[in-house]
């Protein structure tokens, strides 16, 4: 029987997106403990830039957007285009607003801002140039204090260790906000190096988890509920390899947290729980770095990328999430591998945006060391280097140079959409957001900005493959996050948000900031549901 201090109103399994519902919970005096498998906070969101799309939150309106929610719910449901779906997007679009109102009336929250972000359908009814895409402030270490030592680093510090610096921005910004809100609030409590094992069930209903914390098997109650949001199973090669059609080392080439191994969603598999989209990823172009691993890229600004029969397969600037899709589709059903891709860059472009490193430094050696940068002095050298047959290559070349003259791509239409035009601008090339590259602007002199042509050589490649930032099927859940069995029926006191619930926004996905606005909004739903059964 567990002891009076294992006893919690509500037990939510992860730090990242749902730990803005833990904050929820306490903040409403209900006894929240939050378990962590690893050794930081924040999971994925960490890594991210913590954009939230939430229409018609506040921080909208003060940016002057006299937007409408059904133009968005439009666009919401047209893209998805999924009526079974509807309800949850409903769901979402209702707390998204409400729950930025309540944030903000703490000041660790202050004021999210808008910042104009393309949705990513242009042609989709209800579509905005400026996005729907709202932020958190940053936030210095020093007001965090000791909450700042146990946010997750970004990405690149993790693989490379950069410095960081004095503030935290991004995902870290919201996580080191939250953490701190969650704590202070009195009836918080946190778990490091404490990973899901199963769930506790009585009588049909989940009343609490079993966990190894430390090494050693502990027992936590929820006389509430537990919420899963524990991230997705991209660190899992086996469920990968059963689940999905990516290559077999999709796992190593995620951006997920490295404790995203599905455990949650296995744990909930295992009492009873239905699923959806397991075969579905959010899927990114990875460009290879020198230590062999993918880092997520968008903001292509020159070159092209080929497949292996030297062709053009997609527009390069196309949102991220479509880009890496038509790669992983394309492998799959064209009869030509699409994996790798090759970038093709001419020396007018390295000379311009450098490559891997700060615009106003000259590519670093081990680009060429580790062979993640090639050079070729000609298009003859560039087909041999590359496996591809040097007449589709010279053609493919040809035909894309004289796209840059006239400025209409008119295979894939690149550079015709806001958010293509934005991507170039802000993101460059290639987009490291984490270390805040300043990019300088396309160049002005050929139609198109971002159709330069290609003819400059020597020739530089470099490699493209189908990353992700995450899985996006799992559990299925209702409108207030409850997990459900395959007839529909809600499992009692057991509810899941972020990558370890089946995503409301199925395939698609809709613009910047979808992700992690549905771990946040469904782990606040879920909490919702609670404090009204707990009243």
């Amino acid at each position: 029987m567990a002891s009076i201090e294992d006893v919690y109103d509500v037990i939510v399994v992860g730090s990242g997106g749902g730990l803005v519902g833990a904050y929820a919970a306490a903040s409403r005096g209900l006894r929240t403990l939050v378990i962590e498998k690893t050794d930081r906070v924040g999971g994925t969101t960490a890594y991210s830039g913590s954009g939230l799309w939430y229409p018609g939150s506040a921080p909208m309106r003060r940016a002057g957007l006299d937007e409408s929610i059904e133009d968005a719910r439009t666009y919401l449901r047209d893209t998805v285009d999924d009526e079974s779906r509807e309800p949850l997007q409903e769901a979402y679009l209702r707390a998204g607003v409400r729950l930025i109102d309540e944030l903000e009336q703490n000041p660790w929250f202050q004021s999210f801002e808008h910042l104009p972000v393309p949705d990513y359908y242009p042609a989709v009814a209800g579509s905005s140039p400026t996005g729907h895409t709202i932020f958190p402030p940053k936030v210095s270490v020093a007001e965090l204090g000791e909450h700042a030592r146990l946010v997750r680093a970004c990405l690149p510090t993790q693989r490379w260790g950069h410095d960081e610096g004095p503030v935290l921005s991004g995902g870290r910004a919201l996580i080191g906000r939250t953490l701190a809100a969650f704590l202070e609030t009195g009836h918080g409590s946190l778990r490091l190096d404490t990973a899901l094992e199963s769930l506790v069930v009585e009588d049909g209903r989940v009343v609490g988890v079993e966990a190894v914390s430390d090494g050693e098997r502990v027992t936590f109650r929820a006389t509430g509920g537990v919420i899963l949001a524990a991230g997705g199973f991209e660190r899992n090669r086996e469920l990968r390899e059963k689940y999905q059609p990516v290559p077999e080392r999709g796992s190593e080439w995620t951006h997920g947290a490295p404790g995203n191994t599905g455990d949650a969603l296995q744990a909930g598999i295992a009492v009873g729980a239905a699923t959806d989209l397991l075969d579905a990823a959010w899927f990114t172009p990875g460009l290879v770095w020198p230590d062999g691993l993918p880092l997520f890229h968008t903001g292509t600004r020159g070159g092209i990328w080929v497949n292996a029969a030297g062709e053009r397969f997609v527009n390069e600037t196309r949102p991220y999430d479509q880009a890496g899709r038509e790669i992983v589709r394309l492998h799959a059903t064209s009869g030509v591998s699409h994996i790798p891709a090759h970038w093709i860059v001419d020396q007018r472009q390295l000379d311009r945006d450098s490559f891997g490193g700060p615009y106003d430094e000259p590519v670093r050696p081990e680009w060429f060391e580790s062979g993640a940068l090639k050079k070729a002095d000609t298009l003859e050298e560039l087909a041999q280097l590359i496996d591809v047959p040097l007449d589709a290559l010279r053609k493919t070349v040809e035909e894309y140079n004289g796209y840059a003259h006239t400025g209409v791509d008119e295979q894939f239409h690149r550079g015709e959409t806001p958010w293509d035009q934005m991507a170039q601008y802000v993101l460059g090339f290639p987009a490291l957001p984490q270390l805040n590259h300043p990019a300088p602007p396309p160049t002005n002199d050929w139609p198109n900005p971002i159709l330069p042509p290609l003819d400059t050589p020597p020739y530089y490649v470099a490699t493209i493959i189908p990353a992700d930032i995450g899985t996006k099927g799992g559990l299925k859940i209702d409108e207030h996050a409850r997990v459900l069995r395959p007839d529909g029926g809600p499992i009692e006191g057991l509810y899941a948000a972020g990558n370890t619930a089946a995503a409301m926004t199925g395939r698609v996905y809709p613009g910047a900031g979808a992700p992690i606005g549905s771990s946040v909004a469904f782990s606040y739903l879920a909490v919702l549901d609670i404090a009204d059964a707990k009243n």
